[in-house]
């Protein structure tokens, strides 16, 4: 008898997890924070320092105050951006193969980003980041695998500053074959001229949209800030159909409340006002859903990144965004 075999028939409506997974919160936690958010931008609002956003704004039916410079959006506007903001979204390489989706529990990596200081590889001495920098942190980003798109990594600080961010995205285009996400942009103009660089490398403006191997980041200012250049950055991508992440970089215990699901309300908050802009700048227009939001350390006074709190932290987040069926970008410990 040792030796039958049993037949073991399929199982129907079988669930599977595949890997590991931290959840954080109940569908109905996700709703209060959801719903804290649409109280927190309906009754209080963000600052936007920008006139060509709060036209915007104005326009679609939000209260405008354009000398407090209070922007407060109903429910029913983010509500309608949630909706219309794309689930899936195609992270184009330059080489076919590295092509990324970003949707649902999809899972890749990319580097972090913009530093201002790098250890020189040949001297070992400490120095600012310069232009070489970023082409060698491509090079090497484009070799290893693991990595699946490339995040400007450090900072171009041996050229002239208005052009720093043209000067950076020429040296990591013209080095790596992975989708490049700029995360230094210096504003609405510098983007555009960004934008050209994409298209002059897949032959034009039209095949760039189809194959964005180009996206943008850019990071409200927390609390509840939009300032000039990230609001222009956000309403350029919007209208050229570019990928934008807006991420936001709230501090638990300084510009967040302290505990998690007050930090996420911040968080969410700041997010969702500028999608809400980036959606009336071009309604279906790809955004992402991005945090680097982390703690405060009080001892030292500054932003922690590799603190457990932030691992915590992107984990609400990467469950708040697939509550909204929204592309997420979140930073790692």
């Amino acid at each position: 008898m040792g030796g039958e075999r049993m037949s073991r028939s399929l199982k129907a409506g079988f669930s599977q997890i595949a890997g590991m997974g931290l959840c954080l919160f109940s569908r109905d936690e996700l709703e209060a924070i959801h719903l804290a958010t649409l109280e927190v931008l309906e009754r209080y609002g963000i600052m936007v320092f920008c006139d060509e956003a709060l036209e915007l704004y104005a326009a679609s039916g939000c209260y405008v105050d354009k000398e407090t410079n209070l922007v407060k959006i109903p429910a029913f506007l983010v509500e309608e951006a949630i909706s219309s903001a794309p689930s899936s979204i195609l992270l184009a390489g330059r080489d076919p193969r590295h092509d990324t989706v970003l949707e649902g529990r999809r899972v890749g990596f990319t580097n972090f980003g913009a530093g201002v200081m790098v250890i020189d590889p040949l001297t070992g001495e400490l120095r600012e980041s310069n232009k070489q920098d970023v082409a060698n942190t491509a090079l090497a980003c484009d070799a290893l695998e693991e990595v699946d798109i490339y995040s400007s990594a450090v900072v171009a600080r041996d050229v002239p500053e208005r052009a720093i961010d043209l000067h950076e995205a020429e040296a990591f285009l013209s080095n790596t074959t992975k989708h490049c996400q700029h995360i230094d942009l210096t504003g609405g103009a510098g983007a555009k001229k960004f934008f050209e660089m994409g298209a002059a490398i897949v032959g034009g403006m039209d095949k760039l949209r189809e194959r964005p191997i180009i996206s943008a980041l850019v990071c409200p200012t927390s609390p509840l800030q939009l300032h000039t250049h990230t609001a222009e950055i956000i309403i350029e991508c919007a209208r050229a159909r570019i990928p934008v992440n807006i991420l936001s970089m709230a501090m638990s215990g300084a510009s967040a409340p302290i505990s998690l699901a007050g930090t996420l309300v911040t968080h969410n908050a700041e997010v969702l006002g500028g999608m809400v802009l980036h959606q009336l700048a071009g309604k279906g227009a790809p955004m992402i859903y991005g945090s680097s939001t982390t703690t405060f350390d009080l001892t030292f006074a500054t932003a922690p990144v590799g603190a457990p709190e932030l691992g915590m932290i992107s984990a609400g987040v990467a469950e708040l965004s697939h509550y909204y069926m929204l592309p997420s970008y979140v930073a790692g410990g």
